[in-house]
């Protein structure tokens, strides 16, 4: 009898060493059904004051963390693929990760990032601004990652610094208005963003929306240099850099802002005002869609074909340049390209210290950058929508439903973990 109680207290024992302790989310092509909301899980875990673990370059850029029941439930309900393992097969794994010659690496996420969208979202009537989408908070409502939305007014009273992560949405700092005075001033989304924006201007004490807007692009720039991490898209990226640069100078004509645009301003702009961009033109003429020469724009010449749109990330080292590496983590290198108001950023235009993280070699462009500034962060990813290649005005919202495996918006979702990293891999 004695030897068959330790025989089963022996059996016992070994089940709970093995018992599995781990949760890995594979990232990989094959093994994951939905890598949009696997990013949400891992968010979801990070919120509940658990931490994580980014395996770089280990099939795909996978998640782990510690087995809990409610962890695993969640999985389910989200329809994400996960594996439960034991203690020692992660162990395994991690001492595959740590070999010094593999190109993989082992982040610890630490806690959730605060997320703000910058967005007018709704008028003072409750109606949709903009008569468009932004992939950034599609692609979150989608992963269930919660984010708060502020705009200019907020801006100025200093709201950011309660927020560790800033996404710009579809915006034009350079107060033109999108460029879309040729083709729809007469629309009525048109009319009542001008209003919106005009009365905006007044009420936070500017004379023009340009004004307003220079201020709060220098706002988010003090919020980068204390350490904030900064993501953009579509025009939201090069008319930034536009505002930076024209400080001080009249670019807006008259259509825009009632006066015509300082003929002096090409020798006024100043790059070492911007964060990305420099030495660029800007295009002034109301009638031209198009902000300046930094985007590789078909109205400037663009003769790249949809079938052989496509940008490669480039592959970094992950355990001596860890911050690229998170940034680019996908399940594949080569990804579909998209265009927008900006699709791609001409590489000459492109400072020497921003790093370029994808490029459409042949077009000699550049489609997603990145750089520390100050303190902070900043990366740049050009075009509107990852999976609608040619978005128009008044187009439906893309159903994230129909891409849960999209390279394209792993790319925005990488950038939102991305502040959750142990602070020493943030360093470049």
């Amino acid at each position: 009898m004695r030897r068959v109680l330790f025989v089963f207290a022996l059996f016992c024992l070994l089940g709970n060493q093995l018992k599995a302790s781990v949760i890995l989310i594979p990232m990989d092509e094959t093994h994951q059904r939905n890598h949009l909301k696997a990013y949400g899980i891992t968010y979801w875990v990070l919120s509940q004051g658990v931490e994580a673990y980014w395996l770089l370059n280990y099939r795909g850029g996978s998640f782990a963390f510690a087995y809990a029941p409610a962890f695993e439930k969640e999985c389910k309900t989200r329809d994400v693929s996960y594996e439960v393992i034991a203690d020692a097969q992660f162990a395994a794994i991690e001492n595959e990760i740590l070999d010094p010659e593999v190109n993989m690496d082992k982040i610890k996420l630490e806690k959730a990032p605060k997320i703000a969208v910058y967005t007018p979202d709704r008028d003072e009537k409750g109606q949709e601004i903009q008569p468009w989408d932004d992939a950034v908070t599609m692609v979150l409502t989608y992963a269930e990652i919660p984010y708060d939305k502020l705009y200019d007014t907020e801006v100025l009273q200093g709201k950011l610094a309660d927020y560790d992560w800033l996404h710009l949405h579809h915006e034009d700092f350079a107060g033109m208005y999108g460029k879309f005075y040729a083709n729809y001033s007469g629309q009525p989304w048109y009319r009542d963003h001008v209003k919106l924006m005009e009365g905006l201007a007044r009420k936070n004490g500017f004379d023009k929306v340009s004004e307003l807007k220079l201020e709060v692009t220098k706002r988010i720039k003090e919020f980068v240099v204390n350490g904030g991490f900064m993501f953009a898209m579509c025009s939201a990226t090069d008319t930034y850099d536009i505002a930076l640069a024209a400080e001080g100078t009249d670019i807006c004509a008259t259509p825009f802002d009632g006066d015509p645009i300082d003929p002096g301003y090409k020798s006024k702009l100043n790059y070492n005002n911007t964060l990305a961009f420099e030495n660029f033109d800007i295009v002034t003429d109301p009638m031209i869609y198009e902000h300046s020469t930094i985007d590789n724009s078909e109205v400037l010449g663009r003769r790249v074909s949809p079938e052989q749109d496509y940008f490669t990330l480039f592959d970094f080292s992950a355990k001596w340049d860890p911050v690229p590496t998170m940034l680019t983590q996908c399940q594949t290198r080569t990804v579909k390209g998209f265009m927008g108001q900006c699709t791609a950023f001409k590489k000459q235009y492109i400072k020497s210290n921003v790093l370029i993280m994808g490029e459409n070699k042949p077009a000699n462009e550049a489609r997603y950058i990145h750089s520390a500034y100050g303190k902070g962060f900043f990366t740049f990813y050009s075009g509107h929508d990852p999976e609608d290649y040619r978005h128009y005005v008044g187009d439906p919202p893309t159903d994230l439903n129909l891409h849960p495996q999209s390279p394209g918006f792993r790319l925005i979702l990488n950038n939102i973990l991305f502040p959750a990293a142990k602070k020493k891999h943030q360093k470049t």
